[in-house]
């Protein structure tokens, strides 16, 4: 009977709240709480990105060609490497933080200090990655243009190969094209700079290059292979996750209707596809980048402090297990937001 009595105030002081539930602090729970609500506000956020995608999946843009750079590689495609190297990064700086942890459980404040220094790096190359990988996919690399409808049309050699507006435009046709503002645009059209090259500069310049196609936006999924008219039969360059390459005769009279040249990508333009892709991939990793960077800022605040001896004179380091967590929930949605940009 007295053992019954003792597991019931056990239960009773683990459940019944007081000022450590389940043997945690205030600040971790309160941690915690926050871990959960912005995991739903990232599910969210993935889930209308999921749906948007499968809705839109025969124009949406192909991961492997978008993310083709590497710093210091300059016009050599390599899909996915810096990317990769980026997750590495981030991943081993939440292998630094739970070193970190560790060395506070066992108060040994250089080890701790040391820990969290290569967690604020491994933190801070992720964040300048995103900013540089952010800059190459605004600035573009190939460039496309628009057509009446909206469509997109891409510039490809005979063997399926993206080629840039700049091997071909032909720049001896005056530019004469004002930028759009809010007092010279038609409607509501705005554009925030002019593109280095017209449409008529791009038409002629295709006309002649005879070697050049067209490669419109929709992949050649095995439904729309069957019922496509007009494209190329080469079942190398039709395979399942490529673009559509139109035929020489179909790609003129495709580019007879374009009305705009779009180079890199912005809330309004996309040369790699759909919109929508670009809308998300800048919301998504934006609102991740800005928790990384808030991570590291926090980090560099509370490595200051363990410099300063503050955890030694508490006798604790729950300061840094609190903001280990935090780390780690940053590095756990990218991973996510990894398999859902990049890898899907």
């Amino acid at each position: 009977m007295g053992s019954t009595v003792t597991t019931a105030n056990t239960v009773g002081k683990t459940w019944g709240g007081g000022n450590e539930p389940l043997g945690a602090s205030y600040g971790k729970l309160m941690m915690w709480f926050f871990i959960v609500s912005d995991a739903l506000t990232f599910s969210g956020f993935l889930a209308a990105y999921g749906f948007s995608r499968f809705k839109f999946i025969e124009t949406w843009p192909l991961a492997d060609e978008v993310f083709t750079h590497f710093p210091f590689m300059h016009g050599v495609a390599a899909p996915m490497y810096y990317v990769a190297l980026m997750t590495f990064i981030l991943i081993f700086s939440s292998v630094t933080m739970v070193l970190a942890v560790d060395a506070g459980h066992h108060m040994n404040k250089g080890k701790v200090a040391f820990y969290m220094f290569l967690t604020i790096i491994g933190g801070l190359i992720f964040v300048g990655s995103q900013a540089w990988e952010w800059k190459n996919f605004i600035h573009g690399e190939y460039g496309a243009v628009e057509t009446k409808g909206g469509s997109l049309l891409q510039f490809v050699d005979a063997t399926g190969k993206r080629v840039a507006l700049e091997k071909f435009a032909d720049t001896s046709i005056p530019k004469e094209r004002e930028q759009l503002t809010r007092g010279k645009g038609k409607w509501f059209m705005e554009e925030s700079s002019l593109p280095t090259y017209s449409v008529e500069q791009v038409q002629a310049g295709f006309k002649s290059h005879p070697n050049l196609l067209i490669r419109i936006e929709t992949i050649n999924t095995p439904e729309t292979i069957l019922t496509a008219k007009g494209l190329n039969e080469n079942p190398a360059l039709n395979s399942r996750k490529h673009k559509f390459i139109l035929s020489r005769a179909e790609s003129e009279k495709r580019l007879a209707d374009a009305t705009l040249v779009v180079e890199g990508a912005n809330l309004q333009r996309n040369e790699y596809g759909s919109k929508l892709f670009a809308d998300f991939f800048f919301f998504i990793t934006g609102f991740h980048g800005f928790h990384v960077f808030s991570g590291v800022m926090i980090n560099i605040i509370i490595f200051l402090n363990v410099l300063l001896g503050t955890y030694e004179k508490r006798r604790t380091y729950e300061m840094v297990e609190k903001v280990g967590l935090y780390w780690h929930f940053v590095d756990l949605v990218w991973v996510f937001v990894f398999t859902f940009f990049y890898l899907v």
